[in-house]
């Protein structure tokens, strides 16, 4: 096993999504994993600690909260000489929300299916409110697909039970599209070659958070473009649920650290 930090720099660099470095939104990314609940704070101190091998500036971080606390994402206070951080009850809302996607191990698939058909004006608004609740998938302009049965609440939208008679390989792209594709066998790749790498014993909580954020920030912005569909619906070569496999692997080897730990000034 590697007694040195070089398994965590290798860690840092391989986590790090090269799509998106939004410091706003790697920090929901790390409240929603580690500080999730109602009285969960996070010290300032703590926050650029676990933040500052990912290569953020502490002007950036500023930045980033300020941003968030206008957003109604994040409040802060002040604790001694100290400023904490916690998310807010909207930010808490929000996280939950989108928590059963990021967080489920095997998702359970409905067995009844049903599309909403819009037209152009109001009813199109009404459509496009409900791909808003990520329990609708788009396939196209005027159209989504929704599980369970038709609701009863969307009187001005065309609605039908349906099953998957046919899935053309158009509409496969389109559902999972092949960036899509490739971001999910790369975090696969990375997350299998970390693991086979053996994780070292010698990770402090500090550093234990710093991938954890990584990892999870990496894995939403793949899992809530991910839908969950039948296999029908997913096109040759789809590696999602071998991602997701080897995603919760990595998590387990890197157990949730205490906020205790996290706070705990150097």
């Amino acid at each position: 096993m590697i007694r040195d930090t070089s398994w965590f720099d290798t860690a840092v660099t391989r986590l790090t999504d090269p799509q998106n470095q939004r410091v706003w939104s790697i920090i929901v990314s790390l409240f929603g994993d580690l500080a999730r609940r109602k009285g969960d704070r996070i010290s300032g101190s703590a926050l650029t600690r676990i933040t500052q091998p990912m290569g953020i500036k502490p002007e950036a971080m500023r930045v980033a909260l300020h941003r968030l606390r206008k957003d109604g994402w994040i409040e802060s206070s002040r604790e001694g000489r100290s400023s904490v951080h916690y998310l807010s009850e909207f930010g808490r809302t929000q996280s939950d929300r989108v928590t059963p996607r990021i967080y489920t191990r095997a998702p359970e698939l409905p067995e009844t299916w049903h599309i909403l058909i819009a037209e152009d004006g109001g009813s199109l608004n009404t459509l496009n409110d409900l791909l808003l609740t990520d329990t609708y998938t788009g396939l196209g302009r005027t159209v989504a697909l929704g599980s369970g049965p038709v609701p009863g609440d969307c009187d001005d939208l065309a609605g039908f039970e349906v099953s998957a008679r046919a899935v053309p390989g158009w509409l496969q792209t389109r559902l999972f599209p092949e960036d899509l594709g490739a971001a999910c066998h790369s975090l696969q790749q990375d997350c299998a070659a970390l693991r086979a790498a053996g994780i070292p014993a010698f990770l402090t909580p500090v550093q234990v958070a710093t991938l954890r954020t990584l990892l999870v920030h990496r894995w939403r912005r793949v899992a809530l473009r991910h839908p969950d569909l039948p296999l029908a619906f997913q096109p040759r070569g789809w590696t999602g649920p071998a991602c997701r496999e080897q995603v919760f692997a990595l998590l387990d080897a890197l157990p949730l650290p205490r906020l205790a730990d996290l706070n705990t000034t150097d």
